[in-house]
């Protein structure tokens, strides 16, 4: 049987910039990109944020948790 895994729960993370399609000289192509990772429900509550590279914008930028 399986185990039940807690509080630890799988989410996207979207790009913000990618969402609002920003015009940025550097834009390599359209389109939005995703990170998957796991958070601790009990612990951070509140959608997560977290600043990563984007491919599509060519720079680091902010990644919002989506549902």
């Amino acid at each position: 049987m399986a185990k039940n895994k807690g509080a630890r729960v799988v989410i996207n993370l979207e790009c913000i910039c990618s969402r609002k399609n920003l015009s940025i000289k550097q834009e390599r192509k359209k389109g939005i990109f995703r990170y998957t990772s796991t958070k601790n429900r009990k612990n951070t509550p509140n959608r997560l944020e977290l600043k990563k590279f984007c491919p599509n914008c060519n720079h680091h930028s902010l990644f919002k948790e989506i549902k």
